[in-house]
């Protein structure tokens, strides 16, 4: 018997595609224009945050 769950758990894509990239000089994500992702309302607002993973990979305790 398949748990309830199961039957509608999808693979994962992977990561997933985000209108901006991390600056490293500047340690901010930046759009494609040069402005900061995070002054982007409309970006925000559909994205929900501009969450980088960069803390992560250089900070232990992120």
């Amino acid at each position: 018997m398949t748990p309830f769950a199961l039957q509608y758990a999808r693979p994962q894509t992977g990561e997933p595609a985000v209108p901006y990239a991390f600056d490293q000089a500047e340690q901010v994500n930046v759009l494609a224009g040069g402005g900061y992702a995070a002054e982007d309302t409309a970006l925000l607002a559909r994205l929900g945050s501009t969450a980088s993973t960069a803390g992560s990979k250089t900070h232990w305790d992120d």
